[in-house]
């Protein structure tokens, strides 16, 4: 699929432009200058032409800043990736300095690009926006990014350069989300696996904002990961922007398969990290548990047991998890980190016959049936896996109101026992027969 960049400088509109183009909220739009700070990738069609639209933070030059010279590199790097590339000046501010930076940058990397003169909602506007001819191009399209005026005039010049799609329809692929409280490594980790510097890494806590998908091809593997922001406390978050953040990280764990959990093994699995956890379950997600910046901890022979008992008892009565010790700076463990959530997804994912189940459950059952109440004893007859994207089991009882939740547990850990479900919240319904 062919990339289209939209780069420009800070607060020209870029985000809201590419909000319209993928026709959802995805990039946070604040009137914050330098809100955006990875680049944020999404898909859009026009004319019968699907690209990969890519959103870049805004291009300073000289700044001491520490997000802005990394802002720049994802900048480089986006126009590096793609094939056409939409620059994006605002009319209000008219040619600026920074404006002739990006301009150069554009003309020394040889790629097809339109100059975009945003803001542009009335006709004294149209007017100002003569003055960017002297960025030295022949041709500029006026548009408005909250209206969405003259985007069909540009849109029509970007798709006649871009190349005819192939007839190949990408499949679904399963979603991975990477979670945690900020400044865990959760960038990080997903720049040594993918072995680039996708997104924007600074000691600063909060310097992911959105939720990203990088898509994951290597080794026989093929899913998407998702970068989210830091999940902090709610006493703690105290501007919009972190509210809008964090809330894109929730989202981002209702809809993935699989949640790596990353924590930061220097701070300890504290409570936060398991409130973040016991999201990922209620959500009944695949949960691998990534304690990063192992290389840190000083350690004897014992403390990796000692550190897996404790996280384990934090989690009960949900303690078949897997925990992998790992460190995203050497790259120690990353792999297996990956093979983990893999593994864990096909648990999520499989699918028990019925015969197989009653075979292996109703002896179980038989030799241990639930406690009788009220002089009445309970017969669990059948069993069956129902048909949802996660594990869930019914079990025919002639009186269901008497099973109560510790045998419950006691059939999960037994379909645990005899299937493995490591990793993964299993549900477990009682009903009458």
């Amino acid at each position: 699929m062919s990339i289209v960049a939209i780069v420009g400088r800070p607060n020209v509109g870029k985000s809201t432009f590419f909000n319209r183009l993928i026709q959802r909220r995805e990039a946070i739009v604040d009137s914050v200058s330098g809100v955006t700070r990875d680049r944020h990738y999404g898909k859009s069609d026009w004319n019968g032409k699907s690209f990969s639209l890519i959103d870049t933070g805004g291009y300073v030059v000289g700044s001491d800043d520490v997000f802005e010279a990394e802002i720049d590199k994802q900048v480089e790097l986006a126009i590096g990736e793609a094939d056409v590339i939409i620059f994006m000046v605002d009319v209000s501010h008219g040619v600026t300095g920074m404006d002739q930076e990006v301009a150069q940058l554009l003309r020394r990397s040889k790629k097809p690009y339109f100059l975009a003169v945003n803001k542009v909602d009335s006709a004294n506007r149209e007017q100002d926006a003569v003055e960017f001819y002297s960025l030295g191009v022949d041709q500029y399209f006026t548009i408005s990014s909250i209206n969405g005026s003259g985007t069909g005039d540009l849109l029509d010049a970007v798709a006649a350069v871009l190349p005819e799609n192939s007839a190949a329809e990408e499949s679904e692929l399963p979603r991975f989300a990477v979670v945690g409280r900020p400044n865990a490594g959760k960038s990080s980790f997903i720049n040594a696996l993918i072995g680039k510097d996708r997104f924007v890494v600074t000691d600063i806590a909060g310097t992911t904002r959105d939720s990203i998908d990088t898509q994951y091809n290597r080794f026989g593997f093929d899913f998407n990961l998702v970068d989210t922001a830091g999940i902090r406390k709610k006493s703690k978050v105290k501007e919009d922007l972190e509210f809008y953040s964090v809330m894109r990280s929730v989202r981002a764990i209702e809809h993935c398969d699989v949640v790596l959990l990353v924590f930061d093994a220097t701070r300890g699995f504290d409570g936060q990290v398991q409130n973040i956890f016991w999201l990922a379950q209620r959500n009944n997600k695949g949960v691998v548990i990534l304690a990063n910046k192992w290389d840190l901890v000083e350690k004897d022979n014992k403390t990796t047991n000692e550190m897996e008992q404790y996280i384990k008892k934090q989690c009960e009565p949900f303690v078949d998890v897997p925990i992998v010790f790992m460190s995203a700076l050497s790259k120690q463990r990353i792999f297996k980190a990956i093979e983990t959530a893999v593994q864990v997804y096909e648990n999520r994912s499989k699918k028990v016959k019925t015969s197989t189940l009653n075979e292996v459950m109703l002896p179980i059952i038989q030799a241990t049936p639930p406690p009788a109440m009220k002089g009445k004893y309970v017969k669990i007859k059948f069993c069956t896996q129902l048909p949802t994207p996660y594990p869930c089991f019914a079990f025919f009882a002639n009186l269901p109101q008497y099973v109560k939740d510790p045998y419950k547990r006691f059939l999960e850990n037994k379909l645990r026992e005899h299937f493995d479900y490591n990793g993964v919240p299993i549900t477990v319904y009682i009903r009458k027969k």
